[in-house]
């Protein structure tokens, strides 16, 4: 059967001298994998819509198994990602995580409009830190974990001081403090930034400007939790903090951290 399907490379595998094996995450039947045949020449056909982070509209025969990949179209290129090291590495740790938490012929329109969503604003300049930890956030549930962000996880009160908990998995208010000795402090602000994370679309959310320190507190936070719950840990996550601890890549001091987190 051949399908026409609107997707997002990625993933991309070499198979053979001039093949890839492709992974498209697809608006209509949600992650697939077909071949590409002889996508890796320069001079094929196949060559730049099987680019990673590539958006277009993809002919792809499915039968048993593996799909192939028959033609394709870009819609976006995505180029300024892949021209960028830090915009690469943050998008293929987004696209790692949704790749391991998703599975396959499995329609999540709502996983593809965020990363549709997530993509495009790295693309347009937005910090991509920030935009992973939306993703991060968002994919919680994939990972079948779903924290209480809303009120306290111990007696359900939706007001006062409130601090994280990886033993309830939630908000501990400060009425409840005492039910876990290694509760995480949080302000107000940084409550409100990680229910804008969980809760609100990115697509809904306009400027963005995070400290630095805000952004290291909440990425400890939601990758404590992945690890120690799920026990997932991804390899671009290796190589993005080796790159975070380059000097050449740490903000210049005209990108110095706002004085206060912005979000709106």
């Amino acid at each position: 059967m051949l399908n026409q399907l609107e997707g997002i490379v990625i993933r991309t595998q070499a198979y053979g001298e001039n093949n890839k094996i492709v992974t498209l995450f697809t608006r209509e039947a949600g992650k697939i994998t077909c071949m590409a045949r002889g996508a890796k020449k320069p001079s094929s056909r196949l060559a730049a819509v099987t680019q990673q982070f590539t958006h277009g509209s993809y002919s792809v025969f499915k039968g048993r198994g593996m799909g192939t990949l028959q033609s394709g179209d870009p819609l976006e290129s995505l180029r300024h990602i892949r021209e960028d090291i830090m915009k690469t590495a943050y998008a293929s740790y987004i696209t790692e995580l949704i790749d391991r938490l998703t599975e396959q012929d499995e329609p999540q329109p709502s996983i593809y409009d965020m990363l549709y969503q997530a993509l495009h604003a790295i693309e347009e300049g937005y910090d991509p830190e920030a935009i992973s930890l939306f993703v991060e956030w968002k994919m919680l549930p994939s990972a079948g974990l779903t924290p209480t962000l809303h009120e306290c996880a111990n007696c359900g009160a939706t007001e006062g001081e409130f601090a994280f908990s990886f033993q309830e998995l939630g908000f501990l208010c400060h009425r409840c403090f005492e039910v876990d000795r290694y509760i995480i402090r949080l302000s107000p602000a940084l409550v409100k930034l990680i229910r804008t994370f969980y809760f609100v679309p990115i697509e809904h959310v306009g400027s963005l400007k995070l400290k630095k320190e805000s952004k290291s507190l909440l990425k400890g936070i939601v990758r404590t939790i992945y690890e120690e719950q799920a026990g997932i840990r991804l390899k671009s996550r290796k190589f993005l903090e080796q790159l975070e601890r380059t000097p050449e890549f740490m903000p210049r001091k005209e990108e110095q951290d706002p004085q206060q987190d912005e979000i709106t």
